[in-house]
């Protein structure tokens, strides 16, 4: 039927609001309730020489229940994320003050202590080499030598002795490893392990951060391991 039909019949309808004490909120949405109520006035007034056909009732009522199912999923999605970030929220605040592996370039050096972390090697290669340089200098104070490896996780520790064999400063310290793949020498991803100072709690696509101790934050599905 055409939509035209029903407007001019209720053209000359005439409401009486009822009193009531308050207003009543207005809906800004159309309920399953008034749909089936806005398809049964359209069929009664409906054009007797062009009745709507059966496949035109089924299509609107199938374009309505998918509408409504994905607004009930939208919803049931945000549901489950919000329980999944209030887990992962849980999870991240039991890192404070334990150390954790995560990908960085960078480890912080404590008195008396070391950086230790792992080489992400790609290939086997007959020398492996970390360099350690001061991060805020920029001044080489260690290579590392580590020879003939095969592909894998290759672990590394810098005691924190300069290439003089004397007991560097602390502070952050950034770590390079290269190693000759198929005669070439490529730079390796590294995961350095560090202390976790504090946790943020981020909105949307920013998701949890891990705050580790002298470095930059790193997301929370980042930790490949919990020291």
């Amino acid at each position: 039927m055409a939509i035209q039909n029903v407007t001019n019949n209720y053209s000359n309808l005439t409401v009486t609001p009822k009193s009531e004490s308050a207003a009543t909120p207005k809906k800004t949405t159309l309920g399953q309730d008034q749909f089936l109520k806005l398809m049964t006035t359209q069929m009664t007034h409906q054009d007797p020489s062009q009745p709507m056909q059966n496949g035109e009732f089924l299509t609107q009522i199938a374009q309505f229940g998918t509408v409504s199912g994905i607004q009930d999923l939208q919803k049931s999605f945000g549901e489950f994320a919000g329980s999944i970030n209030s887990s992962q929220a849980l999870q991240a605040t039991s890192l404070v003050g334990r150390y954790v592996s995560a990908p960085g370039t960078k480890g912080v050096l404590a008195a008396g202590g070391d950086i230790t972390g792992d080489i992400n090697l790609s290939g086997s290669s007959p020398n492996v080499k970390v360099k350690v340089t001061n991060a805020a200098t920029g001044q080489i104070v260690q290579n590392i030598e580590l020879g003939a490896h095969e592909a894998g996780k290759v672990p590394f520790v810098w005691d924190g002795l300069n290439s003089n064999d004397v007991m560097t400063n602390p502070g952050v310290y950034k770590i390079e490893a290269t190693a000759y793949i198929d005669g070439k020498n490529t730079v390796l991803e590294t995961d350095i392990k560090s202390r976790v100072d504090s946790v943020t709690m981020g909105n949307g696509a920013n998701g949890l951060k891990i705050n580790l101790t002298g470095l930059d934050s790193v997301a929370f599905n980042q930790i490949k391991q919990i020291l």
